[in-house]
């Protein structure tokens, strides 16, 4: 057997098909809000994985301020408030 063909036996099992790709993209449009609801109009994969980008350093930034936020209120509250809000985040 030459080495081409095993190659391609062995990274054959591993290849994602078309019709995956297509589904996985499908899926991401429907987590985007941007663009949930635009499945009459046709929205490219380049759109789609564009938008899941941005929609992610979005949420990392919201994450990030909120996390922010918290250790403000944790650090203006009183003790017995502080460990109330750190009781509820614990569980």
């Amino acid at each position: 057997m030459s080495s081409r063909r095993s190659r391609s036996r062995q990274s054959g099992s591993s290849r994602i098909t078309d019709d995956q790709i297509n589904d996985l993209v499908s899926k991401l449009q429907q987590l985007l809000p941007e663009i949930r609801h635009s499945q009459s109009d046709k929205v490219s994969a380049a759109k789609i994985l564009q938008e899941t980008c941005n929609y992610i350093k979005n949420l990392h930034r919201e994450v990030d301020d909120l996390s922010e936020r918290l250790s403000e209120l944790l650090a203006s509250s009183d003790t017995a408030q502080a460990a109330i809000i750190r009781n509820l985040l614990m569980q």
